[in-house]
């Protein structure tokens, strides 16, 4: 067996699993903002969300496995779980293990979303970006396949999606509070119809019935 097995395992798994994380952002954004418009349906957004989301937890625990099996930088439990534990770069691994415990906790809120309360979900959801760009920050730490153009173009790719959707959503949301806003303003607003005084000149119906009178 090639004793670099355990690495090229944990290197791949974890290409993986980051693309599948930069992925479901992306997925749960195209959902939020509807800039799609329909198409494809929000329900299949929302499965593939979901899908992704989960695969990349799997890939996560893959990659995991590959560290601990790899004999080169011999990576224990505690390396694993407990950031800036590992003697191999620190930094970059203690990224990787929030991000870990951030994905993790995302995927659980999802399974117990009808369980909790729906403004709690929606924070530790919100997490999700915090995932992307710490896993991302983590593969360009302590990845070795950082001079792989392909790889760098699906850093840069995913950083400038996720940045514009993440944008448009944002300003979006500003301009529909903006425009609900104006509209409680004018339902509040008395109406004029019926409330202003009758007017007595030549043409009027007060004038009119003085005349008859």
């Amino acid at each position: 067996m090639d004793p670099k097995l355990g690495w090229y395992i944990a290197r791949s798994t974890g290409i993986t699993a980051w693309a599948l994380i930069a992925l479901s952002v992306i997925w749960g954004l195209l959902l939020t903002t509807r800039i799609l418009q329909g198409h494809p349906t929000p329900k299949w957004l929302l499965d593939l969300h979901r899908f992704l989301g989960a695969l990349a937890v799997v890939f996560t625990g893959l990659h995991l496995a590959g560290l601990v099996a790899d004999t080169y930088t011999h990576f224990g439990i505690t390396d694993l779980f407990v950031p800036f534990a590992s003697d191999w770069q620190p930094g970059a691994v203690a990224l990787g293990v929030v991000g870990l415990y951030v994905l993790v906790a995302v995927e659980i809120s999802s399974l117990l979303m009808r369980r909790i309360p729906r403004i709690w979900w929606r924070r530790i959801h919100m997490t999700s970006f915090v995932a992307y760009w710490v896993t991302t920050l983590h593969g360009v730490a302590a990845g070795t396949d950082n001079t792989n153009r392909l790889l760098v173009g699906a850093y840069l790719t995913t950083a400038v999606t996720i940045t514009y959707l993440t944008s448009y959503r944002i300003l979006a949301g500003r301009s529909a509070g903006r425009t609900a806003a104006r509209t409680r303003d004018a339902d509040r607003a008395p109406s004029s119809v019926g409330t202003e005084p009758a007017l007595v000149g030549p043409g009027s119906p007060t004038a009119r019935s003085i005349t008859r009178r």
